[in-house]
């Protein structure tokens, strides 16, 4: 049974099947012609499947050991009929989630169970008419079946008719099954630790090793007194789901144990005296994370009567219902909508730009939610967002490392600020025309190489972007602590824009910038951290490694001198619940209110409107309600859904023919996977903790490259002629060979199901259509397939700055660009002309520099080639014409690349003292003028090859 659960990656998974096919069995085993050797397979498999279940119904509140036990006695005494009726019941009420109104005792009773609910019943639904949220609460103690029974019955006489919330209880009598419970149930919302409860588990956990933390269960098994074990769990707890509310029922000393021991807990409680008063915390717990402060001062505004006399002729939708022509929006979008709509910044809803109330308050919730210091919304994206955080911390000449293939709003946000950047490198993946992500290595190198010039003091931050677009995941922590080894105060803007979802899962949350920052902080403080740096330093002190052994070595950061300085931008709208461009930048700085609060004021003020839209602003606040409450569900949903669309491919006979699924060790080199797993997720839980916690870099597992140069299509083209124009499948990003499908919380089975048939039809036309082709139409397919598979593309690396917008004041070369002064030479038209591709390569056979005025960037790949002050290289010409993309920002067709003259880039190197490089100002008689390109690319006819 342990091989079968393994096909799975979520025992949610696992049980909600194994409750649909025992009904399954069950009704087959009651139908008339059922006998003889049918009867005894269906007998098997009920007996097989109860099995199961009964290693993971303990963990939940429904259907509980009641209900479960007496579905066993009815199959075990031959009662098949009424087992087929009491599993048929439950099964109804899982799969509609009926049991969720608290009467667990009746649930799916009611045969209209089996059909949902229309999502547009609920628009019109008042707060009352809707179904209280439910959720289940673990109580770890070791009680006897009466005595859990006992306390179930209490804890339903205490519910009363105005309460929120509704809640029952799931009681396991070990830490070692507390942890499982807090793993498997993602309806736990709160869970309350008494005084007696065992380190390990009497029952036969085999089934279940994946989800067993031995660790903690032998720091449990050691003789602490039951406080410093409930201590113990209670750390555990806050690390596996910090989410929860955890509470102590103790009955010695409890006031002693509150002060010693009150951090941990949300409450302390007596364990006689505060039956009533726990119920009521429980409430007022999940309450507190319930609020929505904006949200609902929004909707308490929009019920107001009030008379518009400011901007905004849609506020109260007065300038749509008075309308003739127009009404159909209210229609369509709602008149809530509208209602809500207002410029006020009074009357309770609070300003964006210097918030004092709700607004205020819903940031501080985030904050609490995410992990940060300190969280601000964001409602234009996170393009702004990310401009906000540089212009806050980067000043004119500071030097920035920065990721060249971050998002282009990193590239303008450092133009803006007046940055020197230099550019990192991410290892290539040729065979797939993709980046990966910045090693290590050459972080440590630029740094390095800056502290040798005598630069490193100039150097304020580094970039990058955690996950990539193809799910390459840094090791954070790492990182950091290694460069705070060189820069002590470096401080690191993380581009977490398709990442917001993974502070929500356990695995997830370990490599998330305020995770990191948070455990790193701590770590720094610790005496064992202390103890190894002066051993470190001690060897550091009698090697004295060089440099390049420093590139080679773990290195350890100072912890006196080392501060934790992390910021992270977060598209809350692409992967959680908000409104298209709602956007958090989240601070872990431990020199925020001293050095940047300021700064990062006027920044904010810079660069966020003062109209901002209340609609996505109430959305990033019901969003971290929904993640506060529901993340943890929500997220391994999504990472079920994608490892079942994985398995669907390439299991799948004809799709594997075709396309397959690129995995960790397609997109990761070894030399970054120490651990050398493969599929760290399909191959269990621990080995994904194992590369999660040791591997340089990750995959995360919920998005699926799908290479298909087997197919004969280029990315573009399947995307654009097979998903998007013939299925109406959205997805953004491609390759030359792949497409990358990405999975989020709103995916659904049916949606995994319907993209799976539309590859199968896909495929299923394609190997028609080849067995039907002509020789010659075999031949060019034949082509296309080699080209995309056998033909990769050498992806480009950044050339390098013209030495007319470098420093040269170090004490040696360092790479760094000043983009500002390069991006605003191009501004006045007579420093700039266009050239071709064909002529850039004249230029360059003749030893001239030709150097880029503005930035070039393909999509895909979706990242600058080309930045203004860079010079051109063959390779970079070459990798522009290999390209099968046909848009391309920054590149005019029919006029080519714009490029500064030599005679700008000669005035520019006088005025920063370079020496002549031989190439004179030109004193020939003026050639005719270039005709002027077009305002817009749109308006060009034709397309002229980007070579």
């Amino acid at each position: 049974m342990t091989e079968h659960l393994r096909a799975y990656n979520s025992l949610w998974q696992v049980r909600s099947d194994s409750w649909c096919r025992l009904e399954e069995a069950a009704d087959r085993l009651t139908r008339p012609d059922t006998a003889g050797a049918l009867k005894d397979t269906c007998l098997a498999t009920c007996q097989e499947l109860l099995s199961r279940l009964s290693t993971l119904e303990p963990y939940w509140a429904y259907p509980g050991a009641p209900q479960f036990a007496r579905v066993q006695r009815l199959f075990a005494g031959g009662s098949y009929d009424k087992f087929c009726q009491s599993v048929a019941r439950i099964n109804r009420a899982l799969t509609q989630e009926s049991y969720r109104s608290g009467d667990v005792e009746n649930a799916g009773a009611d045969e209209l169970d089996m059909f949902p609910s229309d999502p547009r019943q609920l628009e019109g639904q008042t707060e009352a008419e809707r179904d209280r949220p439910y959720f289940e609460v673990l109580v770890v103690e070791k009680m006897t079946e009466a005595q859990e029974r006992a306390l179930r019955s209490e804890v339903r006489k205490w519910r009363r008719p105005d309460d929120e919330f509704v809640y029952e209880l799931v009681v396991v009598d070990s830490g070692e099954e507390a942890l499982i419970a807090a793993r498997l149930n993602v309806n736990l919302q709160a869970v309350v630790i008494r005084r007696r409860f065992s380190a390990k588990s009497t029952r036969d956990l085999s089934a279940l090793t994946e989800f067993v933390d031995t660790g903690v269960s032998h720091d449990l098994a050691d003789h602490y007194s039951p406080e410093e074990r409930a201590h113990i769990l209670a750390t555990s707890m806050g690390k596996l789901r910090p989410e929860l509310d955890l509470y102590l029922m103790t009955e010695i000393e409890v006031e002693d144990i509150a002060g010693r021991l009150g951090q941990y807990f949300r409450r302390v409680f007596h364990a006689r005296e505060g039956m009533l008063e726990l119920h009521l915390s429980i409430l007022h717990g999940v309450a507190a994370r319930y609020r929505t402060p904006f949200f609902s001062a929004l909707k308490q505004y929009s019920h107001r009567p009030t008379g518009v006399f400011h901007a905004l002729p849609i506020s109260q939708g007065k300038s749509i219902v008075n309308s003739h022509w127009i009404k159909d929006m209210v229609g369509f979008y709602g008149l809530e909508v509208f209602m809500a709509e207002t410029s006020a910044t009074c009357g309770g809803l609070d300003s964006l730009l210097e918030p004092t109330g709700p607004l205020r308050e819903a940031q501080q919730l985030a904050s609490k939610a995410y992990g940060s210091r300190h969280t601000y919304f964001v409602t234009n994206g996170t393009s702004t967002a990310n401009k906000i955080v540089t212009q806050a911390l980067v000043a004119p000449g500071d030097i920035v490392l920065l990721d060249r293939n971050c998002h282009q709003s990193h590239h303008y946000g450092m133009m803006m600020a007046g940055a020197n950047v230099t550019y990192l490198e991410a290892y290539p993946l040729d065979e797939y025309s993709m980046y990966g992500a910045v090693p290590l290595r050459e972080i440590k190198s630029k740094l390095l190489a800056l502290k040798r010039a005598g630069k490193l003091d100039r150097v304020k931050m580094m970039s990058l972007t955690n996950c990539t677009f193809d799910g390459i995941v840094y090791d954070v922590e790492r990182v950091m602590e290694e460069c705070l080894a060189i820069k002590p105060d470096l401080v690191f803007l993380w581009d977490e824009a398709w990442f917001a979802f993974a502070r929500f899962h356990p695995v997830y949350r370990t490599r998330t910038a305020m995770a990191s920052a948070q455990a790193l902080r701590e770590r720094l403080q610790t005496p064992e951290y202390k103890a190894r740096f002066e051993k470190y330093l001690a060897e550091q002190t009698a090697d004295k490694p060089s440099d390049d052994d420093l590139l080679d070595r773990r290195l350890m950061a100072d912890p006196a001198r080392a501060r934790v300085r992390v910021y992270a931008s977060q598209s809350t709208h692409k992967t959680l619940t908000a409104l298209r461009q709602g956007s958090m930048i989240h601070v872990y700085d431990q020199d925020f209110d001293q050095k940047v609060a300021e700064p990062f004021h006027e920044a904010y003020m810079a660069h966020t409107s003062t109209s901002p839209n209340y609609q996505i602003l109430a959305s990033l606040d019901l969003g971290r309600r929904q993640v506060a409450l529901e993340g943890a569900e929500l997220v391994q949903r999504q990472i079920e859904n994608a490892m079942q669309l994985r398995d669907a491919i390439d299991n799948h006979p004809l799709l594997s023919k075709y396309m397959n699924c690129l995995g960790t060790a397609h997109l990761i080199p070894d030399r970054y996977r120490p651990t050398a797993i493969d599929q760290p997720l399909r191959s269990g839980l621990r080995n994904m903790m194992a590369a999660w916690h040791d591997d340089e870099f990750v995959l995360d597992p919920s998005r699926i490259t799908l290479s298909i140069g087997r197919t004969g299509y280029d990315g573009d083209t399947f995307k654009r002629e097979q998903l998007m124009d013939r299925y109406g499948i959205q997805i953004n990003k491609t390759s030359r060979n792949s497409v990358l499908f990405m999975t989020n919380i709103g995916t659904t089975r049916s949606s995994v199901a319907f993209l799976v048939e539309v590859l199968v039809n896909i495929a299923s036309e394609l190997d028609q259509a080849i067995s039907e082709m002509s020789l010659g139409e075999r031949e060019h397919f034949e082509q296309a397939v080699y080209r995309l598979t056998k033909r990769p593309v050498p992806l480009c690396n950044f050339s390098g700055f013209h030495p007319a917008f470098r420093d040269h004041s170090g004490a040696e070369p360092t790479p760094e660009g000043d983009v500002r002064r390069a991006f605003y030479l191009s501004y006045d038209d007579t420093n700039c002309e266009y050239l071709t591709g064909e002529q850039v390569d004249e230029k360059l056979d003749a030893g001239i520099d030709v150097v880029s005025a503005t930035y070039v960037t393909p999509y895909p790949p979706g990242f600058p080639v080309l930045v203004p002050g860079q010079v051109f290289s063959r390779e970079i010409l070459q990798f522009m014409r290999d390209l099968d993309t046909k848009e391309i920002h920054g590149y005019v067709p029919n006029f080519g690349y714009r490029v500064y003259t030599e005679k700008a880039i000669e005035m520019v190197g006088a005025a920063v003292g370079l020496p002549s490089n031989g190439h004179h100002p030109d004193t020939s008689p003026p050639k005719p003028a270039k005709k002027k390109p077009p305002k817009r690319v749109d308006d060009a006819l034709g397309a002229a090859d980007p070579g």
